[in-house]
């Protein structure tokens, strides 16, 4: 992959392609609470989550980003009942 030539590339950023970083790392928490908030099954949120990765990982590769780390899974997970 390689960076775009021209702010052109991405003018909603209106910075140089330089200035892109080359590695972006997301920790990725809060699919089930969002769900809970709005009274909807946690499954729903994993769905919302899903598709956020998905935009995410598009414009990254749009604008050339070489790397992109996704932290998904919590020790605390570990420690959730099984149900």
């Amino acid at each position: 992959m390689s960076h775009p030539t021209s702010t052109a590339d991405c003018p909603r950023l209106n910075i140089s392609a330089e200035r892109l970083p080359r590695h972006i790392a997301i920790i990725k928490d809060g699919n089930g609470r969002w769900a809970q908030q709005r009274g909807r099954p946690r499954i729903e949120g994993h769905r919302h989550g899903a598709a956020s990765v998905r935009r995410v990982s598009e414009q990254c590769e749009r604008l050339g980003i070489e790397r992109l780390t996704l932290y998904c899974f919590s020790s605390e997970n570990w420690k959730r009942p099984r149900a």
